[in-house]
Formats: C-alpha cells, structure tokens, sequence
C-alpha cells in the first residue's frame, strides 16, 4: 500500500524512481525484525535496568541537540540528516519513556516504599522530554507521550490506592504550570497549531489548510465505496491528497479496496491491543506488566488519534498509523517493541511454568 500510494508522488513530487518509498519502507522492516528477532526476543527484560539511565541520557541529548542541527520538515525540527536516511529521536523517546517506566516503578514496587512522591520522579523525567518535543513544535507526539505517562502513572498499584491525593497534587501541578505560562508570555499554541481547532466540516474550507487535506480524504474514502476502485487506481494520490503514503494511508487503502477492509483494518487492530492488553493483565510482575501496557497505550493513542483525525472527529495532528504508514523510526520502533511485548509473553509462561514445576516437586 506504501508503493500504491507513493507511487505518483515520488514522481511528480519528490523527483525520485517510483519504488523509491516501497525500498526504504522494506529496508526499515528488515532492519526492525533483525533487531528483534536477533536482541530484543533474546534479552530478559530484567537486564533493562542496565541501559535505561543510557536511554533516557541519550534521548534528551538527541532532542536538545535537534535545537541546533535538526532538520526543518513540515515547521518542525524533529529529524537528524544521516546519510539518505532521516531519524526523529521522539519517536524512540516513547519506547525510553516505557522501558524507564517499567524499571524504576518495579523497582519501587520491589523496595515497598510508601512515599507516594517518590512515584513522581518518573513522571517529571517523561514531563521534561514531552516538554523538549512540544518545543520542536510536534504537540501531537508531546500528548501521546503525556497520555502513556498518566496512564502508565494511574495504573501503579500504591497510586490506585492513593487516588485522591495523586490528583490533589496534580490539580496543583497543573495550576502552577498554567500560572508560569500566563506570566511569562510565552504562546502555548502557535497560530498554525491554532488553526487545527478548526476540524470541523472540512469540505466547506476546502482551499484553506484547515480543511483541504481532510476533505480530500473523506473523498478518498467516499470513491472508494464497499469494494474500492481497485489496487493501483487511487485518484486522490494524484497529489491531490498530501502525505498519502504516511498520515493519510488510510483513506488511500479505503478507496482502493473499499470499506470492507476498512473495517478488517479497524478490527484486526482491536485484536491485535487486545491481545497485549490481555498480556500486561496476566503479567507476572510489575515490570512486565508495565512493558506490555504501555506498548498498548502507545499503539491505541496512535490508531485513535490518526483515524478521528482523518474522520475529522478531533483537530489533525500528522500523527502516523501504526504498520501502515511510511516511516523509518517510526515503523523500526513499534516493531520493536512489539517484540519487546512477545519477550515478556515469553517471560509470563516461564515464570508460570516454573511456579507449576515447584508445586508438583512440593
């Protein structure tokens, strides 16, 4: 679908051969199943705690370092030039963030402390490098990032049990932050950020930036009606769609093979984060736990946020589909860390085979 959906733009747009997104895009997935497959399916999860103070140093490095020798795409300094490839730090900083998540929570977990402050040390260091992604600006990745977060946050068994005063120092936190903002004059959203609150009844902005992209999707997916116009024979790639093989994937593959794998798209990926859901709940300790639902969080944040985007049910926030969309960090990151969710499958059943080993030799 890549191929299908560049194919007019490589040419007319970027000046490159035709198969030029389809070969990068296949090089990218060979890449990620070696890592997998060779180091991450082979590593314990217990050995994380050795290299997350590397990870986490190293991507706030990364994104400080963009200020000054980051490249410019789409009004956003996100991308390092490395030879004919780009790579965009914040989209690893997601997985740094839940690997880190895991190890310091099951490390508290482990010491049974009772200091609820202490939990927050986690959630200031995952604050600090959303903030330093809001300021490239990519808000979108800077939310999914605070989503996974607070959500990973809530989900810590002494949080839980301490609800009330997690969200009286929330409230307060959040109050202070609002309260530096106001004084310092400092813009929270830009005008072109503001301008995506307009979301609603994109066709009737068609020739604003607010509305032609949108639009141009809901008629990709209008053609395309129960069976699609067929492989190959989008209309709306003919650049008239921007970003179609990345962002807008989705109405692309709607309009060539119709609603119906439209719908086998949308439930295969409720199959697929149930399943990790349903991993992370049978999790035999905190960190595998951790591991497996965040992996979840980052996925439905960026199934969620992509498709009410192009729906226009939310603002558009350039936010990729996962495993559909063309994007090197991108696409290496989440299959990465899905094998890191298959790790501690593994893990689960070695775990629960030996507890059953050492209830038959009793």
């Amino acid at each position: 679908m890549i191929f299908s959906a560049s194919s007019v733009s490589t040419v007319l747009r970027y000046n490159v051969p035709q198969y030029h997104f389809f070969v990068r895009q296949a090089i990218f997935l060979v890449i990620a199943f070696i890592v997998g497959f060779l180091i991450i399916i082979r590593v314990p999860t217990s050995k994380y705690k050795y290299l997350t103070p590397f990870m986490v140093l190293g991507i706030i490095v990364a994104l400080i370092g963009l200020f000054v020798y980051g490249r410019i795409t789409n009004n956003a300094r996100s991308w390092y030039d490395i030879g004919p490839f780009a790579l965009q730090p914040s989209e690893f900083a997601k997985s740094v963030i839940i690997i880190f998540m895991a190890v310091a929570y099951s490390k508290l977990d482990k010491m049974k402390t009772k200091n609820i402050y202490v939990f927050l040390f986690p959630v200031i260091v995952s604050l600090i490098i959303a903030i330093l992604i809001a300021l490239q600006p990519d808000l979108g990745t800077a939310l999914i990032i605070c989503g996974i977060t607070f959500f990973v946050f809530i989900s810590i068994p002494l949080v839980k049990r301490n609800i009330i005063k997690v969200l009286k120092i929330g409230v307060v936190c959040v109050g202070v932050g609002i309260l530096a903002l106001l004084y310092s004059g400092t813009e929270l959203l830009n005008s072109r950020q503001l301008k995506r609150f307009e979301f609603r009844n994109p066709c009737s902005r068609y020739t604003e930036d607010t509305g032609y992209q949108v639009c141009n999707g809901f008629i990709a997916i209008h053609n395309g009606g129960l069976l699609g116009v067929g492989l190959g024979n989008s209309s709306q790639k003919y650049l008239y769609l921007p970003e179609s093989h990345t962002d807008f994937i989705f109405p692309i593959i709607v309009e060539e093979l119709g609603y119906i794998t439209g719908v086998l798209l949308i439930i295969g990926y409720m199959i697929m984060l149930y399943r990790i859901l349903k991993i992370a709940r049978e999790a035999e300790n905190l960190r595998l736990s951790i591991l497996a639902y965040g992996v979840f969080l980052y996925l439905l944040f960026h199934i969620l946020i992509n498709l009410l985007g192009i729906l226009a049910l939310i603002p558009l926030t350039g936010v990729p589909l996962p495993l559909l969309s063309y994007g090197g960090s991108f696409t290496v990151n989440v299959i990465v860390m899905l094998f890191v969710v298959e790790r501690v499958s593994i893990e689960n059943k070695t775990i629960k085979a030996k507890k059953e080993m050492a209830k038959i030799t009793s």
